[in-house]
């Protein structure tokens, strides 16, 4: 009986060796819009997998040296990359990426926050948001997809650009939730899944519909991955229908078609 205990312990030691070796470090480059839902899929994937999700942040596109292509163009390595699909079709293009290697992921619509405690506006019409904007002391949007169609369109369908220039500002790398939570601004733009895990702020709505930009996050295993075979493995299942529960939860939309042309038009 001993010998039997013994034999058996062998096995289980020498089986979670094996495991341990064959468990691989997955290295995502990620921007905020779809990392609330990686961070809360990701051990689901862990414990199915046997493999470690590793997070780098940073914007999709943008000047600062944080920003995806710029991690990427300097050397930094991964594995994986999720991000905005406009500017995920830009690292294809320049061959950043595995061919064929892209999975769509979520679709994201733009929201809005204050200041926990100050007034809930209304945004539910145009009247009613351009309303808010013009009454607003300062509006804060961010130097992503988001933040360049709150600036370069949305003022503009609002009939509103003179109005707001000089009270209009971009913020840079940091979730613009966290800028209106302390004061600074009095109410700021983003992607609705960067919003609501930022506490202090009150998120007031989403824009009204005909003004509307929905922005799609998709992800792709970069062309120099080390483990890209457990990358698109993690894609996969980010996409599968038992995580959109979650995905939805962090107020993101789940694929179910193409978007329309005029959301899916890159924002310059």
């Amino acid at each position: 009986m001993q010998k039997i205990h013994r034999s058996l312990l062998i096995t289980l030691l020498v089986s979670s060796v094996s495991f341990s070796a064959a468990a691989k470090d997955v290295t995502v480059m990620i921007s905020g819009g779809f990392k609330a839902a990686l961070e809360k899929l990701a051990p689901q994937f862990e414990a199915k997998s046997g493999d470690k999700i590793n997070l780098i942040s940073g914007p999709s596109m943008g000047r600062t040296p944080q920003a995806i292509p710029a991690r990427l163009a300097r050397g930094e390595k991964a594995d994986v990359v999720i991000m905005v699909g406009d500017a995920l079709k830009n690292l294809e293009k320049d061959n950043w990426l595995q061919p064929g290697s892209r999975v769509e992921l979520a679709d994201s619509s733009i929201g809005m926050v204050v200041k926990e405690g100050e007034p809930k506006l209304n945004i539910k019409t145009d009247a009613d948001l351009r309303n808010a904007l013009l009454q607003a002391k300062s509006i804060a949007y961010s130097d992503s997809a988001s933040g360049r169609y709150v600036s370069s369109q949305l003022f503009k369908k609002l009939g509103i650009e003179d109005q707001v220039k000089t009270k209009a500002h971009r913020v840079e790398r940091i979730p613009v939730a966290s800028e209106v939570a302390k004061g600074n601004y009095a109410v700021g733009f983003q992607q609705v899944s960067e919003l609501l895990p930022v506490p202090d702020v009150t998120f007031v709505g989403e824009l009204p519909e005909d003004v509307q930009y929905v922005t799609r996050f998709a992800g792709a295993v970069t062309a120099k991955a080390i483990n890209g075979q457990e990358g698109k493995a993690l894609l996969n299942f980010l996409s599968s229908a038992e995580a959109q529960d979650t995905v939805r939860a962090t107020g993101l939309r789940s694929v179910t078609a193409e978007l329309p042309v005029k959301q899916h038009d890159t924002v310059q």
